[in-house]
């Protein structure tokens, strides 16, 4: 799904990452985190996309609500587990959309 984002501007969080072979509970705990997520402060939706390379979106009101969804204790554990279990590589960028446009039928 495309989240529904309000009028720029707006921050959003890109996590682009090379997963490890099979599950090991990956799913289950994305589930998980995004519907902590949800119940954060400030955040606004989400996209998400794998195949070989794996994108997730997260779109922000603030750079201080970004900063508290770090600081969150669950996502800080969720983590150390990708760290350790889930992820071969990834990379965490944070940037401030300033435009945006789209079509829906």
């Amino acid at each position: 799904m495309i989240a529904n984002t309000p009028e720029p501007p707006y921050y959003a969080v890109i996590f682009t990452s090379v997963r490890t072979d099979g599950d090991q509970g990956y799913s289950a705990m994305s589930e998980k985190m995004l519907e902590l997520a949800g119940k954060q402060d400030g955040f606004l939706g989400a996209e998400s996309a794998r195949n070989e390379l794996g994108i997730t979106v997260s779109y922000w009101k603030s750079l201080e609500a970004i900063t508290l969804w770090k600081m969150n204790f669950k996502h800080i554990e969720a983590q150390q587990i990708g760290i350790k279990k889930w992820y071969q590589r990834y990379k965490v960028r944070v940037a401030k959309v300033e435009r945006d446009y789209g079509f829906n039928l």
